[in-house]
């Protein structure tokens, strides 16, 4: 098996929602737009699939309610600033998402977060190392 991803697949509650949240309000192009389901190019060989939850649970199995908290899991949006950084958490809340001000890290990044309409956080990243370069277009 090759050492890469192809899809990141999100079950959310409204996909029409996650549509004006992703397409909308961040700009972002669709690829695929079905009954139930929303495809986002988000990098050469990789695709954010946004699928109606309950249709994800008919296919994949049940989704585990885990009451108060967060999703175990991030997805990651790394730029070449720290401007950068503050210029999209700023459009985040511009759409109304609560966004915190970012903060250098111990391991000498800058990242802030954000949340969609299904609560999945962004992380928001400038890292200068050399592993944050390799993320970048």
């Amino acid at each position: 098996m090759d050492q890469r991803i192809s899809f990141v697949t999100l079950a959310v509650a409204d996909v029409a929602a996650s549509r004006s949240f992703y397409v909308d309000g961040l700009g972002w192009t669709p690829e695929i737009e079905a009954e139930g389901v929303l495809m986002i190019r988000v990098g050469e060989h990789v695709i954010l699939s946004l699928w109606d939850r309950r249709e994800f649970e008919e296919e994949v199995g049940r989704i585990a309610s885990g009451g108060d908290g967060l999703a175990p899991f991030t997805l990651a949006h790394n730029v070449a600033t720290r401007a950068e950084v503050d210029a999209v958490l700023e459009l985040a809340r511009s759409l109304g998402c609560e966004a915190p001000a970012a903060e250098e890290r111990v391991w000498g990044g800058y990242t802030g977060y954000f949340a969609d309409p299904d609560g999945v956080r962004w992380e928001i990243a400038y890292n200068p190392g050399p592993v944050g370069q390799t993320v970048l277009p």
